[in-house]
């Protein structure tokens, strides 16, 4: 029987939820829904002096707004709950203890003062300080002091952390799904913490635990953690859980659109586009920085957006379902090179969802904004006003933009457009064609059409010229779907109104 697939996504509460992180529990979710598995929300907050009130709401809230459900989390709950690391702090103090005991780990009594000293001491030789094997023999720990020094040191209360006692010379391979054979020889790092002085574990202890703990089978993580993962699986070997040890996949980092560095929050700010799914208020500063959400797009745009961003389908169709995403996504095809954000290939997807959401619902939700402008109008009308127009906007705030004038008459004309288009014949003209209008019974965008052409062919003008004056009466500018349909809809009795209200106005 094959072994259920278990992937976590494991934020830490430390402020809004990056859209890389949003990538990353999307490739956890595809790559569980896909195999038929379980997808699982960890909040690692041992980082307690980075914590932020409201963060891991936001990060619920924005994770369920954009679809991606959890099988166990920590309000769900599930066999291996808790599902918060600081509602597991008992558990890791086993482990540790486990490490010193196998000589795996060791106390470390040195203070920051006493750390600082050493860094400065080794900067004035030109060299960089690191706690490892080449070094912990000068420094205050259980390695250098007897067993009757360190039963003292704890009994006084002394303050400690656990490191961890990396070996010497030791090549250390790991199996990257995406990137291959990673090898990283143990001298390149450095004795890590993994207990610090507060009693709190350190993420790569914790990590470790719960990952073994909770079963997980594939690790789909960021490829910031590359240089973590080598300490992770000596760590799974010192614990005896090499036959249990995770897959790991490092996923490729979202990019600035210049291509030059790690996508950020500032890039945003300064593109104007936004970088967090969800609206964040920063606790500390008070600043607003834009969401997905509040910016208009569709939750269900946001997930094919992100998926594109390192992942190929191998075909050239770029419009995905989530459940689609969830049938073709393979870590496989998952590329090793960070992908650049195109705000503009973004808008793009949102226009695509725009034209395939249902009608009768855009049609209410654009409703709400028209009451909300104190514009009452039956939905029948407001229905039609959206399938004229949603093929011109991206956002929803944009049908407004696109639509103003299907609700109020325009108060004033294109300065430019008067300029370039209105002679000194256009009331004439306007003139004969109210007196078309007003003929016609069946007031339909194909009859109006005709009627336009007759007075063309009559009176031998240029449909373009007739065309263009004709617009401007009625939207104010050359903006707008086909003239007649907008025509047909706002009615014969407002068609008339609005030709003469611009040929008594621009004529003054």
């Amino acid at each position: 029987m094959n072994q259920e697939i278990r992937v976590r996504f494991a934020p830490s509460p430390t402020g809004p939820l990056h859209i890389g992180g949003v990538r990353t529990a999307l490739y956890n979710y595809l790559f569980a829904k896909k195999s038929g598995g379980k997808f699982i929300l960890r909040i690692e907050d041992t980082d307690q002096a980075r914590f932020v009130p409201g963060a891991e709401d936001y990060i619920v809230r924005s994770l369920h707004w954009l679809g991606l459900e959890f099988d166990e989390s920590p309000d769900k709950g599930g066999a291996f709950a808790p599902y918060r690391q600081s509602e597991r702090k008992d558990i890791y103090q086993k482990y540790a203890d486990y490490l010193l005991e196998k000589n795996k780990a060791y106390i470390a009594f040195d203070t920051p003062e006493e750390l600082d000293n050493k860094r400065a001491e080794f900067e004035s030789k030109g060299l960089t300080f690191k706690y490892d094997s080449k070094t912990r023999d000068e420094m205050i720990n259980s390695t250098t002091l007897s067993s009757g020094e360190v039963s003292q040191k704890l009994a006084q209360g002394d303050p400690y952390v656990i490191r961890m006692k990396i070996p010497e010379k030791q090549d250390i391979h790991l199996n990257d799904i995406i990137r291959g054979d990673i090898m990283v020889n143990s001298q390149s790092i450095d004795d890590k913490v993994l207990f610090k002085s507060d009693g709190w574990p350190t993420y790569h202890l914790a990590n470790v635990v719960d990952d073994y703990l909770m079963k997980i089978t594939h690790v789909i993580r960021g490829e910031e953690w590359i240089p973590s993962a080598p300490l992770h699986v000596l760590l799974y070997d010192f614990l005896g859980w090499n036959s249990n040890m995770p897959a790991f996949a490092h996923i490729p980092l979202i990019l600035k659109p210049s291509g030059k560095g790690k996508l950020s929050k500032r890039d945003g700010v300064a593109g104007g586009f936004p970088v967090f799914p969800l609206d964040w208020e920063d606790p500390a500063s008070s600043e607003i920085l834009s969401g997905y959400k509040e910016t208009g797009y569709f939750p269900a745009a946001v997930p094919n957006i992100l998926a594109l961003l390192g992942w190929n389908p191998g075909t050239e169709k770029e419009i995905f379902s989530l459940e689609e995403l969830s049938e073709e996504f393979s870590l496989e095809r998952v590329g090793k090179s960070g992908a650049k954000f195109d705000p503009e290939k973004a808008k793009w997807f949102n226009h695509q969802y725009m034209q395939l959401q249902n009608i009768e619902e855009l049609s209410i939700s654009f409703n709400e904004i028209l009451l909300e402008k104190g514009i009452i109008k039956t939905i029948d009308y407001v229905t039609k006003v959206v399938e004229l127009v949603r093929e011109r906007a991206t956002f929803m705030s944009e049908l407004w933009d696109q639509s103003w004038f299907f609700f109020e008459a325009p108060e004033s004309f294109n300065e430019k457009i008067v300029k370039k288009r209105w002679k000194e014949n256009s009331p004439e003209i306007l003139n004969q064609l109210s007196s078309e209008i007003r003929k016609i019974d069946d007031f339909t965008s194909t009859m109006i059409e005709e009627k336009v052409k007759q007075l063309v062919e009559q009176k031998e003008l240029g449909f373009g010229a007739l065309m263009n004056i004709f617009r401007l009466c009625l939207v104010g500018s050359a903006m707008g779907p086909h003239l007649f349909d907008i025509a047909e809809l706002i009615g014969k009795k407002e068609t008339l109104d609005r030709i003469e209200k611009a040929v008594s106005t621009i004529s003054q």
